[in-house]
């Protein structure tokens, strides 16, 4: 019997992770196509961790977001194109000040076709970087949907003191810098 709370991707799902998942789950529901957008944990050890252990570093997750598409409006690659905008993935366990294994970049893929166009998009994205790109591209286990406050927290939480200092100012310079963005 299957565990309700795994959340399990399809093809038309994509689970990566590029430093605090308050920041890309904001960005990536800027983009067309893009259905829903779910904040998690994956890339780990630990069944059905909670935010403090991740935070911990106790079960060797990552934070992620699940994006579920819709493949007539968006493509893989576009949404794997701009992934590689919206952080830094040169940074090692990290971006930004959140600092932290749980902060790595890391594209965690289900199958053959995701792999290859993670890593050619990987290949391409390197040639605008002057610094080795450190995300992970690994298969994607388990995805394990985050606690209800982490959902749509910028959303929520417009005026807390993070979403004001961090979020909304990346939020207002890819609206501005992608022309699809809504």
């Amino acid at each position: 019997m299957s565990d309700p709370s795994v959340s399990t991707p399809t093809p038309s799902s994509l689970v990566l992770g590029g430093g605090c998942f308050w920041c890309t789950e904001a960005a990536y529901r800027l983009l067309p196509g893009v259905k829903q957008v779910t904040c998690g944990y994956a890339g780990g050890t630990e069944a059905n961790p909670t935010y403090e252990q991740v935070c911990a570093h106790a079960t060797g997750h990552a934070e992620v977001i699940k994006i579920d598409f819709d493949p007539t409006q968006t493509s893989l690659d576009t949404l794997l194109d701009y992934f590689w905008q919206i952080h830094d993935p040169t940074q090692v366990d990290g971006q930004g000040n959140d600092k932290g294994p749980q902060y790595r970049s890391i594209i965690l893929y289900v199958g053959a076709e995701q792999k290859a166009a993670a890593e050619r998009s990987r290949t391409k994205a390197q040639t605008g970087w002057r610094d080795p790109i450190t995300t992970e591209i690994v298969p994607l286990v388990k995805f394990w949907p985050a606690e209800a406050y982490h959902q749509d927290y910028f959303a929520k939480n417009p005026n807390a003191g993070y979403c004001r200092a961090v979020i909304k100012p990346k939020i207002d310079k890819l609206k501005k810098s992608t022309p699809s963005a809504k």
